[in-house]
């Protein structure tokens, strides 16, 4: 009896949007501590106390979650422009559209940003925040650091999309042992991507807090005079400040990111190929 040829299974349109908003919030709320350390690292500012690590975490979590849903959206609408929907992308394929997805969420994602580091620096609540903004620098004040926004989330779109799910699918092809234990080989992807995105994109990371915090321009006018400028200060170790909670908040992220993905994944895949042999049984 003939088998049929294992289709390849893709998410909808829809399905990355939901999947997207639900790992996006979720590894917010799970990891606002360490985003709250890393920015009061980098800034140089004083640690929080008591609900303080959570400051900033409605706006970033609600924030996150269409920007990780349209990550993922763009992300799939770009692999099915490549692909045609017919077959898996190729390992280029899969980091290329994926930068290109990241690209485009700086477009949400670069003003969320400007605003949590505002919140917790003047204490604010989102609305007083966003108010204090555009009386003070105008609506175009909110878009303060965007092409490093840019530069940030294409890389790491590459990473949670891209380098860990590659990743991964290298540790598989080393033994069996990884291929019957997706958690821990999602994990080690996972630690492989989020340390390249978090080593590649720190320093911009570094001076994109810098002026988004000095919203004024009294201390940093660009990206690109402030990462020479931060260097002179301290070194390559003041481009690096709070590369520890970075690496660790990215590995955690992708992670939890792909573990949402590919349960989703898996499910479709069973039910397509119930659906397939119920046909089958029926001729």
């Amino acid at each position: 009896m003939a088998t049929s040829a294992k289709k390849h299974v893709t998410l909808s349109g829809p399905e990355n949007v939901s999947l997207g908003a639900m790992g996006g919030v979720l590894e917010t709320v799970i990891q606002m501590p360490l985003i709250t350390y890393k920015i009061c690292v980098q800034e140089g500012r004083a640690l929080p106390k008591g609900s303080g690590w959570y400051r900033g975490v409605f706006a970033n979590a609600s924030s996150l979650a269409p920007i990780t849903a349209l990550q993922m959206f763009a992300n799939g609408v770009l692999e099915s422009a490549i692909t045609g929907g017919k077959r898996a992308p190729s390992e280029l394929e899969q980091i290329v559209t994926a930068m290109g997805a990241g690209s485009i969420s700086a477009i949400i994602y670069s003003p969320v940003d400007l605003l949590v580091i505002q919140q917790q620096k003047l204490k604010m609540a989102p609305a007083p925040a966003i108010s204090h903004i555009i009386k003070n620098y105008g609506a175009v004040g909110i878009y303060r650091g965007f092409s490093a926004c840019m530069v940030r989330e294409a890389i790491y779109t590459a990473g949670y999309l891209g380098i860990a799910p590659v990743a991964a699918g290298r540790i598989n092809d080393i033994s069996p042992w990884f291929q019957e234990n997706g958690v821990v080989t999602r994990f080690l992807g996972s630690c492989i991507g989020g340390t390249i995105a978090a080593m590649l994109t720190h320093p911009v990371d570094t001076a994109k807090t810098r002026i988004q915090a000095d919203i004024g321009k009294q201390t940093y006018t660009t990206v690109r005079a402030a990462i020479p400028q931060i260097y002179a200060e301290g070194g390559i170790g003041a481009l690096y400040k709070g590369g520890g909670a970075r690496t660790a908040r990215l590995i955690g992220a992708f992670f939890i990111i792909n573990s949402v993905r590919e349960l989703a994944l898996t499910m479709k895949s069973k039910w397509a190929d119930e659906e397939t042999e119920a046909a089958s049984i029926a001729k």
